[in-house]
């Protein structure tokens, strides 16, 4: 590789298509920050963004703790009651990932002298970022450097780094530097709203000390009183004479390894790393927190540190694996998105699970209603606990939502449409706090979890208490009509492009989902119903709101209306509108938005994906077709739920072509913003376009139902699931599904509406041709991009074995 090729930008694709690993086979600096969210590796407690190990050049660098944050203020030209007085950002803090390297006192960097190879793999089977470097320096010195990196999904606190320098043409003097530093400086992140807020300094030192190959620095947080601490210890193996030495000051801590490598020779270090914080514990406590995490690290040691991880993610991917034929960018995507949203939620353990995981600060960090609408059911099927603990960090915020209901004039609990620690944190009342539906959200993720796990445990300490307080805010939040019709007026659905409308069909039917669940459980469970002071009238007056909601549908067009007079309203002049003003958001004024027919983002579409009960087949195909003219897809959320509505009504391509955009979207930085972080929520649709769309898995009642079906384009699809205490594979062809029982108890399940009853032996039953449909117009310039198609594929689909 040559210098120009290291600096300059070409058109090819940044990373090799593989079944099993991400690969970056040079090193592209105009690319730098999209690779960092892209090779970050997080445990859902640590995340450290895939900067290189020496730390420049770097386009972004972060290290975070999920839930760790700084307030700052939200200004107002114009105060109003009920506004949020502060806002939360996650910070960079403690960065453990650098190890500089001098040969010959000429620091190792990329930008300078001559880089021969420069390759960087993730391994989703391993759990690692591996890095091969072979660099000559300006002093004419060559070297090869190999590292590891990991985030252990075993031992929470722990990260750690293998670093190997061996000299190619001759001996060389080398110095390591490990080092941890606090309050990097960070680049500017512009004007976008959807990116993180950049604070100064925002860590103050309270302690530094280092002995031997041991630094620990704990630092707490200027304004919101959280405290950290960062640990790193190392092994070294090498020259005999080689020295080590170590040293801190407030904010860098630093070990330093120094000898003298002959050819054949090496210098290893194993680099541990141990992170805590915590807004009530005391210096020392934190401080002893990391000293025993990196105890318990190098007891494991390296090796032990590697099988404890690969153990994990093989009992993973046994219950969680994809595989598909006839796309391999689609099948790498799928790994790669089950891989992170493993890595956003494995150890997180009662706290949230952020829209951009723990990858960037995009978003300032917050978590929104993506989690337990498109995150949470990908992990209910996969890897259940991480849901759980999801929810519970929900329920320990009910406070605070309870107190939000209150300020608003509301009952039960008003759960936040961002935040970090439960607060409201959104400044834009129309796209935020009126987007009552998150809570209707929230109740569903319950109900998910509890039908796939049967979990009577947190059903009675978690779940119960959730639907009683989010039914009770849409009993008050709705009213009956004069003529016994429930109303609920002024909130806005999933469609941010459309804001403070009376009865959105969304919010609605997730509502209804909502008092009806709550009821039924509240019967279920009278001993904690009265506990909550539930009484039988409530409970009647629940229902009853259910079975009155109003669904809007316009008669004249033969559509569900996204909300009250929306199919009225003039359509946006598409024609007239450029494509460098996509998203409109940034080219356009809300009012503009707000009274036009332009979808940001599925909204009636979502409802028809989970809420699927409430239409029937011939109105999902016209609502379909009619909102896929006025749906410009500004949010990374829209494609996946399109994907699968367009796979259930027979858009079979149409369906492959969403999938594609949504599993895609940060492999090959479509909306250009990966810099800031992965979108985990449009991950997780890689597997619901799979799963949900061709596989067609709904679930409910105690059962699972498929109706699988697959576009000319893909030979065949395989998934597997975890469903009370089973685990299943569904292998889906041309012409026939086969579900097979892996292990657990047998079931009873659906295939196109067939009973079928898994046991010993696997079942394969036939599939219809789906019947052909006219293909639905997008607005000009928004259809989504063709997936490439092998036109041999379906003549070899049916061998495979």
């Amino acid at each position: 590789m040559t210098e120009r090729d290291v600096h300059g930008a070409t058109d090819r694709p940044l990373y090799a298509v593989e079944p099993w690993c991400v690969r970056e086979p040079e090193l592209r600096l105009d690319r730098l920050a999209q690779s960092e969210s892209v090779f970050a590796l997080s445990n859902g407690h640590v995340g450290l963004r895939g900067n290189l190990d020496e730390g420049e050049p770097h386009g972004l660098p972060g290290s975070y703790l999920n839930s760790f944050y700084e307030r700052r203020p939200l200004p107002y030209a114009e105060a109003g009651y009920g506004f949020p007085e502060s806002g939360q950002t996650i910070i960079n803090v403690t960065n453990g990932k650098l190890i500089r390297l001098l040969v010959d006192d000429e620091p190792f960097d990329v930008r300078y002298g001559r880089v021969h190879e420069h390759e960087r793999v993730l391994d989703l089977k391993a759990g690692t970022l591996r890095r091969r470097v072979e660099w000559t320096s300006p002093a004419e010195r060559t070297m090869r450097i190999t590292s590891v990196r990991m985030v252990s999904l075993t031992q929470r606190a722990v990260a750690a780094i293998y670093y190997e320098v061996e000299p190619v043409d001759g001996p060389a003097r080398i110095v390591v530097q490990s080092e941890m530093v606090a309050n990097e400086t960070l680049p500017d992140m512009g004007r976008d709203p959807r990116v993180a807020a950049v604070l100064d300094s925002p860590l103050v030192s309270e302690e530094h000390v280092s002995n031997g190959t041991k630094v620990v620095l704990v630092h707490r947080t200027r304004d919101s009183g959280l405290r950290m601490a960062a640990g790193m210890s190392h092994d070294v193996e090498g020259p005999d004479d080689m020295a080590v030495d170590a040293e801190s000051s407030p904010d860098i801590g630093r070990v330093t390894i120094s000898t003298r490598l002959e050819p054949g020779q090496k210098l290893r270090v194993v680099k541990y790393m141990a992170y805590g914080w915590s807004s009530r514990r005391s210096r020392p406590a934190l401080h002893d927190q990391v000293v025993g995490a990196l105890a318990a690290a190098r007891h494991t040691g390296w090796e032990g540190l590697l099988k404890e991880q690969r153990d994990y993610l093989d009992d993973f991917w046994c219950g969680a694996d994809v595989e598909i034929e006839g796309d391999a960018e689609v099948q790498q995507a799928v790994r790669f998105g089950l891989f992170h949203i493993l890595q956003a939620g494995a150890r997180a353990e009662r706290r949230m699970i952020p829209a951009k995981g723990l990858t960037g600060p995009g978003y300032d960090g917050h978590t929104f209603w993506d989690t337990e609408t498109f995150v949470l059911p990908v992990l209910t099927y996969t890897h259940a606990g991480a849901a759980a603990d999801a929810l519970a960090w929900r329920h320990m915020t009910l406070p605070l939502a309870r107190e939000r209901a209150t300020q608003l004039g509301l009952a039960g609990a008003a759960f936040p449409w961002r935040t970090i620690r439960g607060q409201e944190c959104s400044g834009y009342w129309p796209a935020g706090t009126a987007a009552f539906h998150i809570n209707a959200d929230i109740a569903d993720a319950v109900v998910r979890y509890l039908d796939a796990t049967q979990d009577a445990e947190f059903e009675r300490e978690i779940g119960l208490e959730l639907l009683v307080e989010t039914a009770r805010l849409w009993r008050g939040l709705g009213h009956h009509d004069v003529e016994g019709v429930f109303r609920i007026d002024g909130v806005t659905g999933p469609d941010e492009y459309t804001a403070i409308v009376d009865n959105n069909v969304y919010t609605n039917l997730m509502a209804r989902r909502n008092l009806q669940a709550a009821a039924t459980m509240a019967m279920r469970h009278p001993d904690l119903a009265d506990r909550f002071g539930v009484t039988t009238e409530e409970a009647a007056s629940w229902r009853n709101a259910a079975a009155a909601m109003l669904i809007p549908y316009d008669e004249r067009l033969g559509v569900h209306a996204q909300s009250e007079g929306f199919t009225n309203h003039a359509r946006w002049d598409f024609a007239a509108t450029k494509p460098d003003h996509y998203p409109l958001l940034l080219n356009f004024p809300y009012f503009d938005l707000y009274r036009k027919q332009v979808v940001k983002q599925s909204d009636l579409v979502l409802a028809m994906h989970l809420c699927g009960e409430a239409f029937t087949p011939e109105q999902k195909a016209r609502n379909f077709d009619y909102y896929e003219g006025v749906t410009v897809r500004d949010s990374s959320l829209s494609a996946q739920s399109q994907a699968v509505i367009a796979a259930e009504v027979g858009q079979l391509d149409l369906a492959h072509d969403y999938l594609g955009e949504t599993a895609l979207l940060d492999l090959h930085d479509l909306a250009r913003n990966t810099r800031d972080g992965l979108h985990i929520a449009s991950m997780a649709g890689a597997w619901s376009g799979l799963v949900a769309g061709f596989g067609g898995m709904r679930t409910g009642n105690g059962r699972l139902a498929f109706a699988p079906r697959l576009p000319s384009s893909i030979g065949r699809l395989a998934f597997r699931l975890r469903y009370r205490g089973s685990r299943i594979k569904v292998t889906v062809r041309a012409r026939s599904a086969k579900y097979e029982l892996l292990d657990g108890p047998g079931l009873t399940l659906l295939h196109h509406g067939e009973e079928v009853t898994l046991a010993d032996e696997p079942a394969e039953l036939p599939i219809s041709p789906v019947p052909a449909r006219p293909r639905p117009a997008q607005p000009a310039g928004r259809e989504p991009t063709p997936r490439r198609t092998d036109p041999h594929l379906r003549e070899t689909a049916d061998e495979h074995p």
